[in-house]
């Protein structure tokens, strides 16, 4: 048999030389490919190699608000304990850092973990009538007068990004909650290297048919991949960086490790201006819960929200937060981690989120000023590289009556504004189609305890996602409120002895048109409303808020005493001795007039506004206190004085608007228009400034008691509600008060005689020494001296009775001189109402409109 052998045809020798070429080619493309692959595993292992050496979060600068104080007698009850416990970290039952507590019949067991700062014993607090009735040391059994309770996280923040984050364990996960991550983004996870290639094969079939991108295929661990070393571009190469990223980790860390970072990263919504970063952090952010606490429903809504926190937010779109929530638990009950009947009941659940005005505590401005005060202390790489412990003065109770308060009168504002000038408010829309918001008035409040200058609430603006000015601390004119410094140094001037007449509260002014010069110049300010009353008391003038009397009474002390007294009191150098000081024309911020207060509400010593507390290492190193500086400005006794004059603004002048709200509280406080409107008041425990105008200084048109004032009381009301703050007690005389009953009409002692008495409030040594000449009546059959004024009332009206010349006789005082049965009085003749008599309930209404402001 023959075998015949065909010799190879052309053709073969034509492609042997593009086969070698190819095969060529395909080994470089191999070496080179093996090159790259090995020089970015090499390094990205020395990346991720880096990274995992410590904990994953080790640089987290964490901001707290400042401790609850409970005390014996406060109206807090168990259940805002219980709140608050659980906000601050502790669980109930449970093991957690923070601590834990237990419920029992008679109260709250607490006790503090390794991690708690401020109450490092166990405590049990018992209630009974609504309130706290007894706090007892578990340790030794010894009854407690108060407790500190763990300050809540107000933010981590000192890098790039502001965001909060509460660390977990993977023992911290409730099985629901794993489930639920397991059902949604990987339930293959525990079998799969760190890519599941079957869904991978999947995902790519429904996007080939798609003709676009459908079907997500990243594992738990690429998602981890990605947002601890990637960027989230969606490019071939970053895709390929983060599959060997994912087979790296898989090789360095357990699943349940990648499990555990993977909670504590993830991106789960917006709040404000935080971002909520881990499931740790929404569970207290959504639900106000620690995150063994959670339900399978809620569970299921944040298991649900990784694939769009902003899509599927409660608040914006409760709807679609619900039907993603279905679908979870439709996820679970298909893989049998639920029952059918655990299903139907979580599907009829409602979202339960906590209402969106719980988290205005963020106090976005408030944390910013709090970071400008670290970087004067501590270096960026300071608060960037070590996990400090920053506790602050915020008190989020009154945060939070802050910023309801500031919606409430915002809303108002905006309603009076449209009402006055309709259509200011309206979307206006350019020639290329473009819409621009209307500009509205903007906000500032800042609350400090008058005892400390600790600032307990700030807000400084409406929107801090819109603007991120901090009004706050923007410098703009005061107007009225300034005018308490121009009394408070006319009082204090008797203190100083320079003046030989002392100025009181019942001194007399004139208030009259005034051309006033100065420095070659004319100065002519005019009262609101262009009415004026003649001569008047200065508590009258200031009640009323009279401008003109204002500038003649800063006049006559000199406005250097007034400037200087502003300064003592820490308002800036740059207000000057001009008349325009006494009007508050020199430009302050809310800030510095909330301190310049203290003078007033806190017996005349100065307390800095201060925010910050103190500075802690991870170890509890302490690094920084704060120790508030006291300055002794005016004697107890005029800052007094000073006050009863600001009660009688609210309860009779331009403030009455704060009794017509219905609130009731000892308050005094003062309104002030410029530009803009403003109010100023304190309790005895609290100082309240509220700013309402125009970033651009555009006249607001309101009144500082139209605009302000109506936020102010909003606050207060709600201030009132926290126990730690309910009592605001009227102020106590001290020592070197004088209290005397005077005739309004002659502001003279009050006599049996007189129709009527007004109690005023005197530097001791300044309280008038004669009676009242219109009234005065000598008893019988002892004459006294008639007052020279006296005489001379009785050669115009004539003598009420013949007065033989008399002999030397002691003289009387206010102590000797007792006054008539209040019977007696009711059957006086009818008198003309006097200057410095209070008026009636429609005399204060209408009287807003008489006076300045």
């Amino acid at each position: 048999m023959r075998v015949i052998i065909h010799k190879s045809s052309g053709w073969g020798l034509v492609f042997r030389p593009f086969l070698w070429a190819g095969l060529s080619v395909s080994l470089l493309l191999l070496i080179i490919g093996t090159f790259l692959f090995t020089s970015y595993y090499v390094q990205y292992s020395e990346m991720i190699d880096e990274r995992l050496k410590g904990p994953l979060f080790p640089n987290v600068s964490q901001v707290y608000a400042a401790p609850v104080r409970l005390r014996v007698g406060d109206g807090t009850g168990l259940m805002d304990v219980a709140e608050g416990l659980r906000a601050g970290g502790f669980t109930e039952g449970g093991q957690s850092p923070k601590g834990r507590f237990e419920i029992i019949p008679s109260g709250i067991r607490i006790y503090p973990g390794e991690d708690s700062y401020f109450s490092p014993e166990p405590a049990e607090i018992q209630f009974a009538d609504g309130g706290v009735s007894g706090i007892l040391s578990i340790e030794d059994q010894y009854a407690r007068n108060e407790y500190f309770l763990e300050p809540q996280l107000i933010t981590n923040l000192f890098d790039s990004s502001r965001e909060k984050r509460r660390l977990v364990g993977f023992r911290d996960l409730p099985a629901d909650l794993l489930n639920a991550l397991l059902a949604i983004e990987d339930r293959r996870f525990f079998e799969h290297p760190g890519i599941d290639f079957l869904r991978l094969l999947k995902a790519a079939y429904i996007d080939i048919r798609a003709g676009a991108v459908r079907q997500g295929a990243s594992t738990i661990t690429m998602q981890l991949a990605r947002s601890l070393f990637l960027t989230r571009d969606r490019t071939i190469r970053r895709k390929m960086a983060e599959i060997m990223v994912s087979f790296q980790l898989e090789n360095r860390l357990s699943k349940q490790e990648i499990l555990e970072h993977y909670c504590n990263t993830i991106y789960l919504g917006q709040r404000g201006s935080f971002s909520i970063q881990g499931v740790g952090e929404a569970a207290q952010a959504y639900f106000g819960k620690d995150i063994s606490e959670l339900n399978l429903p809620e569970s299921a809504f944040i298991a649900g929200i990784i694939q769009g926190p902003n899509l599927y937010s409660p608040y914006s779109s409760p709807e679609r937060a619900l039907r993603r929530r279905k679908v979870v638990l439709g996820a679970m009950l298909a893989l049998s981690y639920i029952t059918r009947e655990e299903y139907a009941e979580a599907v009829d659940a409602p979202l339960g989120a906590v209402p969106t005005n719980t988290v205005a505590s963020e106090a976005p401005y408030f944390v910013d000023m709090v970071r400008n005060k670290l970087l004067e202390r501590f270096l960026q790489e300071e608060l960037s590289s070590n996990s400090y412990r920053i506790f602050t003065t915020l008190d989020l109770r009154l945060q939070r009556a802050a910023a309801e308060a500031v919606r409430i009168g915002t809303e108002e504002l905006d309603q009076r504004l449209e009402e006055m000038f309709p259509g200011r408010f309206a979307v206006a829309v350019g020639e290329d189609g473009t819409e621009t918001a209307p500009v509205k008035p903007e906000v500032a409040l800042v609350a400090l305890d008058p005892k400390t200058g600790a600032i307990r609430a700030l807000i400084g603006g409406r929107n801090y996602a819109r603007s991120q000015l901090n009004r706050a601390l923007a410098m703009r004119q005061p107007g009225s409120i300034f005018k308490p410094f121009v009394y408070g140094a006319a009082i204090n001037s008797y203190q100083t002895g320079i003046y030989e007449q002392p100025w009181t509260p019942s001194s007399r002014i004139m208030d009259e048109p005034t051309t006033f010069e100065f420095n070659d110049q004319i100065y002519e300010p005019a009262n609101y409303g262009e009415h004026y009353y003649g001569e008047v008391t200065l508590r009258y003038s200031l009640m009323r808020s009279l401008n003109v009397a204002t500038v003649k009474l800063a006049r006559s002390i000199g406005y250097e005493t007034v400037v200087s007294l502003a300064h003592r009191a820490g308002l800036n150098r740059r207000i000057l001795p001009t008349p325009a000081v006494a009007l508050g024309a020199y430009e302050v911020t809310p800030v510095e007039m909330a301190g310049a207060y203290t003078i007033f509400a806190n017996e005349g010593v100065r307390l800095d506004p201060h925010i910050l507390s103190m500075v802690r290492s991870p170890g509890g190193v302490l690094l920084d206190i704060t120790y508030p500086r006291r300055t002794r400005v005016l004697e107890p006794a005029v800052a007094h004085v000073v006050t009863t004059m600001l009660q009688d603004v609210v309860n009779h002048g331009t403030g009455i608007g704060v009794r017509l709200r219905g609130f009731d509280a000892p308050v005094a406080g003062k309104t002030g228009t410029s530009h803009d409107g403003w109010f100023a008041g304190y309790s005895s425990n609290l100082i309240v400034v509220v700013w309402v105008g125009y970033d651009s200084d555009r006249e607001l048109v309101l009144s500082g008691a139209s605009s302000a004032l109506p936020i102010w009381t909003e606050f207060m009301k709600r201030a009132r509600a926290v126990p730690e703050y309910a009592n605001m007690t009227a102020p106590v005389a001290p020592s070197g008060v004088a209290t005397v009953e005077l005739d309004p009409l002659t502001g003279g002692l009050a006599t049996p005689q007189c129709p009527s008495a007004v109690t005023e409030h005197f530097i001791a040594g300044s309280e008038p020494r004669e009676f009242c000449y219109l009234h005065f009546l000598p008893p019988l059959p002892q004459m006294v001296a008639i007052p020279p004024r006296a005489r001379a009332a009785q050669a115009i009206m004539g003598p009420r009775v013949a007065v033989p010349a008399p002999p030397p006789a002691p003289e009387m005082t206010p102590e000797t001189a007792l006054p008539a049965p209040e019977s007696e009085r009711a059957v006086s003749p009818p008198q003309p109402e006097p200057e410095g008599r209070k008026p009636g309930f429609f005399g204060r209404v209408i009287g807003i409109f008489g006076g300045g402001d």
